[in-house]
């Protein structure tokens, strides 16, 4: 009754100051009326209070509100708009939204081991660790013993709930890695230092994990840590386990499917009760745009795959699914090919959304940090998001056919960095010196591109600038203001225990 009177109210509000705009010499802008149809999704929208039978977490690897922007923009321009306006598919107003806190523990700038650890525990950790709390130490196994903790994974296999992780970096890196490894160093991947008994590699954790019935499901890259050396790999490359041990091996032993390129994929049984294990490159997937010969599934493919096998336990599931080379083309300082992972990730998202019912799954859209990556000045609509800045025109929407130049005469690309190895600094006999190089609009959107940065580094680095989080579903009404990432976990865990 009270939900229902209130409303009313709001509805009667409304109504009432449609009426008193009416009459605004402004009333008749798209603008103006898109606003107040925006305003009205909003008070239309009612709090899902259910108990979430399914969480789906999707985690664009360093995708912040910077990064998200220019994908908003290059998805818009993909289809013929200027940009600008596009709406992501989770940016529409049945996505509730909140900004996200990224530091760890010891760090200003995170690292995605801590972050995702934070997601998927509850609590923030220390700098290149997972899943251990405050008082491990990096690179220190002695400090495993008595600070691993609980993960969601846990928490939900414990209720029933089977448990996939999707990604298409490798499985055992940071982000997936979080869902079901405790380790010292997220680098760890196929070995441990000698004399280190205290964990396994997390390679290792991800099968023991499968046999102890944790996880149900995994896909993304990183044959080459689950093969030992010497070992030819599925496309002819070689393993890396010191140890001999042939961890595919052991998992289809246990039962398990295995898939390697998109044939197997394709031929995989998606019951819900076979455990799956499919690794499609000895280290990362590749990149989207990179995607030539289809030997991959695309990140939605591997979504839908995702979702159709573990919706088939009745009791609900938890999946990850993470966006990882969107990271990765940021620390090259290629925007290109971040941009079109990002569109890919929103594929996915949409895949997710549409394959599941808001009544009952929890959708949370996020990232675990932000990048350097900075947008140049004064550009007008519609420049193209990878290419050089073009003046703000007089008449119209669109911009100039001018570019704008910079005080050296120059003209500029959008996007830029604030480091990385597209440095305009160039190392001489006196130190780092030189002045920008010029650049086109066909070198600038070019695939290969590398934006140009300031401070000299190899691998452009992360930021500790906030994330967005975007959620429909349970309980998604809970994620509202600015909060600590950590907080992401106690909303996923309120809602499949509410009651």
């Amino acid at each position: 009754m009270k939900r229902t009177l209130i409303s009313a109210i709001a509805l009667s509000a409304a109504t009432a100051a449609s009426a008193q705009t009416a009459d605004l010499p402004q009333a008749g802008s798209e603008w103006f009326t898109a606003g107040q149809e925006a305003i009205q999704a909003i008070l239309d929208r009612q709090d899902n209070t259910n108990t979430a039978k399914n969480v789906i977490v999707l985690v664009a690897d360093g995708n912040g509100v910077g990064t998200n922007y220019a994908t908003r923009v290059f998805a818009g321009q993909q289809e013929g708009k200027l940009g600008e306006e596009h709406v992501l598919p989770y940016e529409t107003p049945d996505y509730h939204a909140a900004l996200v806190k990224t530091y760890n523990i010891n760090a200003q700038t995170p690292d995605s081991a801590p972050t995702a650890g934070a997601m998927n525990t509850g609590v923030k950790q220390r700098f290149n660790l997972i899943n251990l709390g405050g008082d491990a130490i990096h690179d220190d196994c002695s400090t495993v013993a008595g600070n691993e903790l609980t993960t969601f994974a846990e928490i939900v296999s414990g209720m029933e709930k089977s448990v996939g992780i999707v990604s298409t970096a490798r499985v055992t890196h940071a982000t997936p890695a979080a869902v079901y490894s405790k380790t010292a160093n997220r680098n760890w991947e196929d070995s441990v230092p000698e004399g280190c008994d205290t964990q396994k590699d997390i390679a290792a954790q991800l099968i023991d994990q499968m046999e102890a019935g944790v996880i149900d499901f995994a896909m993304g890259g990183g044959r080459r840590h689950f093969v030992p050396e010497g070992t030819q790999t599925d496309e002819g490359g070689s393993g890396r386990r010191a140890d001999g041990v042939n961890l595919i091996e052991n998992a289809t032993g246990l039962g398990a499917q295995y898939a390697w390129n998109t044939e197997t994929f394709n031929a995989l049984t998606l019951d819900g009760e076979t455990p799956i294990l499919a690794l499609f490159n000895d280290s990362h997937m590749e990149y989207e745009a990179d995607r030539a010969d289809d030997d991959e599934p695309s990140l939605a493919e591997m979504t839908k795959a995702a979702i159709e096998y573990l919706s088939q336990n009745e009791n609900g599931y938890y999946l990850e699914i993470e966006a990882g080379r969107v990271d990765h083309a940021n620390h090259a300082g290629n925007a290109h090919r971040t941009l079109v992972d990002g569109v890919a990730f929103a594929e996915a998202v949409a895949m997710a959304d549409e394959l599941t019912n808001d009544e009952d799954t929890l959708i949370i859209v996020t990232a675990d940090h932000e990048h350097s990556i900075a947008f140049n000045g004064y550009c007008g609509r519609g420049t193209p998001i990878l290419g050089l800045c073009y003046d703000v025109a007089q008449q119209g929407d669109k911009h100039s056919d001018e570019l704008v130049l910079a005080d050296d005469g120059k003209p500029y690309t959008v996007i830029g960095y604030l480091n990385g190895s597209g440095s305009v600094l160039v190392e001489g006999e006196n130190g780092y010196e030189g002045s920008r190089p010029d650049v086109t609009q066909d070198e600038a959107t070019d695939l290969d591109y590398v934006q140009q940065a300031l401070i000299p580094k190899s691998s452009e680095s992360h930021s500790g600038e906030d994330v967005a989080v975007y959620a429909k579903g349970p309980w998604a009404h809970l994620f509202d203001g600015t909060l600590e990432q950590n907080v992401i976990f106690h909303v996923m865990h309120h809602a499949v225990t509410a009651e």
